[in-house]
């Protein structure tokens, strides 16, 4: 049993490659025994895992990730004879190494409990299903070596959520135990601020709405998520819109997440009709509105050329400092290829206009 088991943050073992925030996971479960003498959980537990310290059981049942009869338990909790416990933890149980490798990251912000970067759209974050290098978590397990929590080669690196491989924009990692169990709690109860950029094909009406649906694993394909009508398939997902720059065709929104669902934005704006720009995923990939002029379809396909993935970006990241508890708040600026491809939208309707 590798220590990094009791870290807390999204892995992506039963979903694809660019898993968003999930739910919780079961990874450990013990029934204690009918002549167990009444003792403390985190005693209770550090004498049946091993390799784990008693602070960390203790970090963990801060963060509410050890359960007692399914409910969530303090260190002090006694156990008694025939309790269940439980270890659930927002990702599904997994174990790789992760090697170490010198990959460059744009880092926006760093102190001793957290690092805050901007991550490039292609980069993979977590190792999985073919990507066992050249990811963030490869980068970070590298930057970070001399930490005592990242010395293990563990899967973990800090991480406590994720955004899409071709999703640019900000993420944050913890550097020890006590960040890392704090800051996934706080993704665990949205409290944290997510401002999402998006270019969609058409504009939705209303121009500021919710979108709110359970999403789960498609029926048809099991690459894609899709929303559920019936309140018992899926999860929960609420995500906030807002049009902010209405370019004819196309659309430039703002997209607030109230929840973390995988591909959630992606999947919302095709339920309601305006799947991302260039999302072949979802089916933005294709054209979608405007004319059939031979003209027209050139310059979409010069679009798609300049921005060759969905176009999606986390703009905004705010939290409360795990340690100070003083909130955070951070901006990346659109990356190059989004800002090439809304430009050129805006040309376009300017010339359009005054035909």
């Amino acid at each position: 049993m590798y220590t990094e088991d009791l870290d807390i943050e999204e892995d992506s073992a039963a979903a694809a490659e660019d898993q968003e925030e999930s739910g919780m996971y079961e990874h450990f479960c013990f029934t204690a025994d009918k002549g167990q003498s009444v003792v403390r959980i985190d005693k209770f537990l550090t004498n049946r895992m091993e390799h784990v310290s008693r602070s960390r059981v203790q970090s963990a049942a801060d963060a509410g990730n050890i359960l007692a009869n399914g409910k969530p338990v303090k260190p002090s909790y006694k156990v008694k004879p025939l309790d269940v416990i439980s270890v659930v933890l927002p990702y599904p149980p997994r174990i790789v190494e992760i090697i170490p490798e010198n990959i460059p990251l744009d880092i926006l912000y760093e102190d001793d409990d957290v690092i805050v970067l901007n991550k490039a759209a292609g980069m993979v974050v977590h190792p999985g299903h073919g990507n066992f290098s050249g990811t963030l978590v490869n980068a970070l397990a590298y930057y970070l070596q001399d930490l005592p929590m990242f010395k293990s080669g563990g899967v973990r690196a800090g991480l406590v959520h994720r955004i899409d491989k071709n999703t640019s924009g900000i993420l944050v990692a913890a550097k020890s135990d006590v960040a890392h169990n704090r800051l996934a709690l706080q993704f665990f109860n949205h409290t944290i601020e997510r401002l999402y950029v998006a270019l969609a094909w058409g504009a939705p009406n209303p121009p500021e709405g919710t979108i709110t649906g359970n999403i789960g694993r498609s029926i048809r394909d099991r690459i894609k998520m899709q929303v559920f009508s019936d309140g018992e398939q899926g999860k929960h997902a609420v995500t906030h819109y807002r049009v902010v720059e209405n370019l004819g065709y196309v659309s430039l929104l703002e997209c607030r997440l109230e929840t973390g669902r995988t591909h959630q934005i992606r999947t919302h704006m095709e339920h309601i009709g305006h799947p991302l720009f260039n999302d072949e995923r979802y089916g933005g990939s294709e054209i979608l509105r405007g004319t059939t002029f031979t003209k027209y379809r050139q310059f979409v396909q010069n679009c798609f050329a300049a921005l060759p993935r969905h176009a999606l970006h986390a703009k905004v990241l705010g939290f409360t400092h795990p340690t100070t508890g003083k909130p955070m708040r951070f901006e990346a600026p659109l990356p190059h290829d989004m800002a090439t491809v809304v430009e050129k939208w805006r040309r376009y309707g300017s010339a359009s206009a005054s035909c």
